[in-house]
Formats: C-alpha cells, structure tokens, sequence
C-alpha cells in the first residue's frame, strides 16, 4: 500500500508538467488564502520555458487573471509566492502562514515579467531544526511550513521525520530487543542529536504511539513535499550503530566516545567488517519501505569530534557512497561543510557529480574559500542564521547580499545551489524572504530590495516602515563577525558578570542599540494606519523586546558596579528596575502566539491528539520533552560540563516571568542576603521547572498598545 502511495504521488508530479492549473498548486493556494483563490489566478506547468537548464517562472495575464507559469512544479510555486509579495503585498510568513485572500485585490502585471533561477538546488533544513523548532509540530503546522516551502521555489528539503522508525524496524530485524532499542532512539526532543551520531536514548523511551504516529506523519510530508516537485533529502547510511554493537551483533566498531561530557555516543562500523554490507542494506531495505527512495541522501560520519583513528578514511567514505549507490544508483551524498567536514578524503574519493557539499555557514565562516571550492564538487551556499532556536534578532544582512554571487563568480561550474540551514526557525523571517528570492534577481537588483519588501510585508507603501526595515538592516541584522547569535543576559544563569549565556555564545553587543531604538519609534508612528495587521504587530513586538532587552546588558553592568561599590540602596534600585523589565517583557511577549511558551508546550502535548489511545502520562512527558530542551537540555553532567544549559535560551511570555525572572529573583535576594548559589543548586532548581506543567497566565491586551506603552515608559524623551 505505502509503495502504491508513493507510486501514486510521482505520477501525480509528472502528470502536473504541461498541464493547466495542476491541482496541486490549486489545492496550495486554496489553502494559504482560502478556498476559491486557485480561481482568481491561472497556472500552468511549461517545462520549454526552462533556460539552459535553469529554472524560470513568468507572471502575466490571461483571461483577465494573473498568469503564472513556471518551467517546474518548484518554479511555479516559487512564481505564486513572486507575484503575492510583489503584486498583491501579501507576505505570508511564519506568524501568518495563512491569510484570507477573499478581499485582496489580484493586480494585473502591466507586462510579462520573467525570472531565471541561478540556483539549481533551494536547500533548507539543518538537523538541529528538526529539534529546536520541528520536534512537537503537529500535522497542520507541517501541512503550512511545506506550503512555505513551496511559495520560497524550496526543492530540496531535508527530511528525517519517520527516521525512528526505520531504525527501530532494522534493528528489530537485527535481533534487537524493544529494551535496547529504546536505549538507542532518542526522544521526541532530542533526535536531531542522535540522528548527527552525538547521543543515543536522551529524551526517550518512546512508547508504540509514537512510531505509530511517526510513521503517519513521514508518510504525509515526504508525500507532500513530492506532490509539489520537492526532492527530499533522506537520511543515508553512514556506518552507524548503537554503542552496544560490538558485544550485540559481533562487529568490528570504533568507540566514538562521548559527546559533551555525558552522552554515549552511537559507534563506527569499520567498513572493513564482512558484515558492512549486509547491515547497510538492511538499513535502506527499511528507509525505503517507510520514505521511498530519492536522489540525495544525507550522511554525516565523524561529526562534531567523532574519532577517526584506525579507519581507512578513504575507504570509509568510498564504501558508504558505494552502499548508498547500490540502494539508489545514481544518488548524490549530500553532506554539511562543518568542523572538519568534509575531509579532504572525501572530497579525494567520491566522483563529481556524486557529492553535493552543503557550505553551512557561507555567511559567516564560508567554507568554500577556505577549501577553494570543494576540489571542483558542487556545493550549495548556506544560510545559518540561528543557533538553537534563540530568540533575538540577529543576521549578516549586507554579507549575504554579496557573498552569494561572489560564489556564483568564483565558481561557476561549482555553486550550484543556495540554502538555509537555521537551527533554529520562526525568527527575523526577513532574511529568509531576502535569501531565497535572492537566485531569482541579478546582483543590482538587490539595492532596493528593502523597500519592496516593506510594502510586501505590511500591504501598504510605508516611509516609516521602510526606513526602519532599512535601519534594521544595517544595525542588528547586521554583525560584522563571523560569531553566533547575541544572546540576551536576562537569558543567562544569574551573575553579575555574564558575558555568555551558553557555552558557545556571547552577550557582547555588536550593534548600536539607539538604531533598534529609533526603529521601534519609526514604527509606533504608523500605528493607526496598521494595527490588526498580523506581520506590524509581530515586528512591532519583536522590536520593542530587542531595545528591551538590549538595556539590561547595560543596567546588569550597573548593578554589579553599585555591589562593588557596596551601595546597597542602589544596588536594589537597580536590580529592582530590571526585574520589572523581565516582568513587562513578560505581559509584551503574552501577546502574540509565536513568543509565548504555551504555544510551544501545547503543541508538544498536541502531538498526542494525532493518535488514539494516549495518556495524559504520555502528554506530561512530551512536555518534560520541550521543557526541558529549553532550559537544562540535559541530565546535569551535560547540561554542567558539557556545557548545554540555556543553549536553546527563549525570550517567550510565560518562560520570562516562571524561569528566567524566577532565576534572577532567587540570585539578586542571595546576594542580599551573602549566600552563594552554586552550579549543581542551580541546575536543581532548573530541572524541577523542566518537570512543571504549569504557567503563570497573563491577561490578553492589544500587542501595540502594550508595546507603546512599554516602550514610552523606559524610553520616551521629552
């Protein structure tokens, strides 16, 4: 039945090339805009407009309708998304994914308009995503970000959901208990960990509902992607197996260790074991039976630290691609430039044409001219905006503006694609937009990319909002080093010196916090004219919360200064007024779904709704799950020396006022008081705020009201 299905979709896909109106791109527009929208706009599938191979859409009118067409079902839908921003200004995003169009006037262009893709490959998905954001998404929130997918011309998308389950098919198979088996899948919160060679069972056991529903879900997305001419990225395999391995099934492995301190990680099967082929192949006959087949296939031996001592590394990376080719001839490795990633032994080994490099970092590391292009195998420049899901603004907004056809330029033959690869989604969603339309324009073209968007996203031609975007452009979204987000104090374990709030980050501003200032006046001017407008008010929100939160880097400074100085009334003063900050932080970001805590632990214990026979045991632990990625991470020697607490820090309603305001609370009272709060007290507190179920309510307000309020109550001059 599921090959049937899959079978299906494909002839589905084929069938859409040359036809009018394909149902699919019917069915997607009715969807984001309500139904009846596919009849305002006429479509059709023309492979001849393709331009030396390269993808193209064309907008015109016919029948007195806009037109699209597009030489793919991927450049269609990449053409919809065109003519909603630049024609309609209407910009679907992650705070508004759908909208009714019912009243929204459709212009006809005034004359064809033609767009020639550079890109060959629209990548998008990181591991970490699949954790930090995707871990407790529902079906219809999946349903929505594929259609994001579609109208951004995204064709090549990672997909690892039903990964679990293949796995636990295998080693079933593989002789395998249900008990090891669950000490080797991780949970629900943590499997991009696991399925990166860095941890087994953290967050599990993961009960038959889970699989169950697992299963359901991957057959959904992967058909999905599929039906709107995506090409998913599967998880390849790349020579692993559980830590018990050697003693479990009798093979020749290479201990991989730990990872941060405390995590077992899964071992290396030495490709030289007679059994290499044997257990590879298993590995796909299960992969297939669950996701099909694809073109690509993602593998990441080694990552992170992974020991490489006593394997033949050539031999490694040309036994795993020849597995991979038995599976699925003709298949590409597509494997993420990270670390020591790919080692020049792969790149030695693996025939062009049969590795595409994902450069992860382009905007800020750019590993493709450190590696001079990879030894002539295509790459894809990549967009790695996020690190764990922060919340904070943060972008290399004018280096992305070059960097990509500085790549183009260099290598011709070679940049074959660009990606985004956040670890995190649903932050500073104007980078995005900015990212994928950026292979649909020449270079020059970008110069005013700013206001056109502005009016894209707000719907209406705006001075004030154009010039704060641009601000923002320049400022915050902006960092001149190849450094990781900026995180906020208030996020951090309490001190009165935090320079980091996690392990690998900084608090160290980069940017003029007066320039994010004057964006919040710029767009409290236009309240009148845009309140109720879905994308005014996040941006109004998320602006505010970043001026907010850039004074505490400055008050904290202030508050320690006045401990030092033993003045003790202005030391309360002071950390009195930061709290209270945390506290209006809190009521603001209540406001709006996106910032709020309960909207990320609801959707965990939704998760339980999509099968029958759940528990309110199993939505408590799918709560433990969320919770506790966003706070401890994991069990108190990770989360200690490794380093991982407060990695995935979020400035959500809810969170700011039960965790991080609590946190503060408790240090600056010790202080008072000359009592010292030590690490492993810290991490108790933390891990029983993980185990909680509840949050302190905040009344529903007007988020601008609120936001200009708060905003001229710390900032107003006179």
């Amino acid at each position: 039945m599921k090959r049937f299905l899959f079978v299906l979709i494909v002839l589905t896909t084929i069938v859409a090339y040359g036809q009018k109106n394909p149902k699919q791109v019917a069915d997607l527009l009715d969807r984001i805009g309500s139904k009846g929208t596919s009849s305002r706009i006429e479509t059709q599938v023309k492979k001849s407009l393709s331009e030396d191979g390269k993808d193209v859409f064309e907008i015109s009118t016919k029948k007195g309708k806009p037109f699209i067409q597009g030489s793919s079902l991927s450049a269609l839908t990449a053409g919809v998304g065109w003519y909603l921003n630049h024609y309609a200004h209407v910009n679907l995003s992650w705070n508004n994914l759908t909208t009714d169009l019912t009243n929204v006037d459709f212009p006809l262009p005034k004359e064809k308009e033609r767009r020639t893709c550079s890109a060959d490959h629209r990548y998008y998905l990181n591991y970490c995503t699949f954790s930090y954001s995707m871990a407790f998404w529902t079906r219809e929130r999946w349903e929505q970000e594929i259609d994001w997918m579609a109208l951004h011309g995204i064709n090549l998308p990672l997909a690892l959901v039903g990964t679990d389950v293949v796995w636990k098919n295998m080693l079933t198979e593989a002789g395998y208990s249900r008990a090891d088996i669950d000490k080797f899948v991780a949970g629900p919160g943590f499997q991009a960990w696991w399925l990166m060679n860095n941890l087994e069972g953290w967050g599990g056991p993961n009960p038959d509902w889970w699989y169950e529903r697992q299963e359901n879900l991957c057959q959904f997305i992967l058909g999905r992607m599929r039906e709107l001419g995506m090409e998913p990225v599967l998880p390849g395999y790349g020579g692993i197996l559980p830590s018990n391995a050697a003693e479990k099934m009798g093979v020749q492995v290479i201990d991989q260790g730990n990872w941060c301190s405390g995590f077992r990680r899964p071992s290396f099967l030495l490709p030289t074991d007679e059994r290499y082929a044997e257990i590879a192949q298993l590995y796909y006959k299960h992969l297939e039976e669950v996701m099909g087949k694809s073109k690509y296939y993602s593998m990441d031996p080694f990552h992170e630290g992974g020991r490489t001592n006593g394997v033949n590394l050539k031999e490694a990376f040309h036994t795993i691609y020849q597995e991979m080719q038995k599976h699925a001839p003709g298949a590409v490795w597509a494997m993420q430039a990270w670390g020591e990633n790919p080692r020049q032994e792969a790149l030695d080994t693996l025939p062009k044409g049969g590795l595409l490099v994902l450069d992860l970092y382009s905007e800020g590391l750019a590993k493709w001219k450190e590696q001079k292009g990879y030894s002539e195998h295509d790459f894809v420049w990549c967009m790695l905006h996020n690190f764990g899901g922060k919340t904070g603004m943060h972008g290399r907004f004018e280096t992305m503006l070059e960097s990509y056809y500085n790549a183009l330029e260099q290598y011709p033959n070679g940049a074959k694609g660009i990606g985004a690869i956040p670890e995190g989604l649903e932050t500073s969603p104007i980078l995005y937009d900015l990212l994928f339309e950026l292979p649909w324009m020449e270079r020059e073209e970008t110069k005013d990319w700013v206001k056109r968007y502005a009016e894209a996203r707000y719907g209406a031609k705006s001075e004030a909002m154009e010039k704060g975007l641009e601000i923002l452009a320049k400022s915050v979204l902006n960092c001149p080093q190849p450094m990781q987000d900026v995180e906020a104090v208030i996020c951090a374990r309490p001190s009165l010196n935090v320079t980091r709030v996690s392990g690998w980050g900084t608090t160290k501003i980069y940017h003029d916090i007066r320039k994010v200032r004057e964006v919040a006046r710029l767009m409290l001017q236009e309240k009148d004219r845009f309140r109720g407008n879905v994308n005014y008010e996040y941006d109004v929100t998320d602006v505010v919360r970043q001026t907010l939160t850039d004074s505490t880097y400055y008050l904290l400074k202030d508050i320690a200064t006045s401990y030092k100085n033993k003045d003790m009334e202005t030391f309360k003063e002071r950390y009195t007024v930061f709290l209270n900050i945390l506290t209006d932080l809190n009521r603001l970001l209540s406001q709006v779904e996106p910032f709020k805590l309960e909207t990320w632990t609801q959707s965990a214990r939704n998760v339980c709704n999509e099968v029958q026979g759940t528990t309110e045991a199993d939505r408590d632990w799918m709560e433990w799950n969320a919770r506790t990625l966003v706070s401890v991470w994991g069990p108190e020697q990770s989360a200690e020396r490794g380093r991982l607490h407060d990695y995935s820090s979020r400035q959500w309603g809810g969170m700011l006022n039960d965790f991080y305001r609590a946190r503060w609370d408790i240090f600056f009272k010790a202080l008072e008081e000359g009592k010292n709060i030590t690490s492993p007290e810290w991490f108790q507190w933390e891990d029983r705020w993980s185990r909680n179920k509840t949050i302190t309510q905040i009344p529903k307000e007007d988020p601008i009201s609120v936001a200009e309020e708060l905003f001229n109550k710390y900032f107003k001059t006179h």
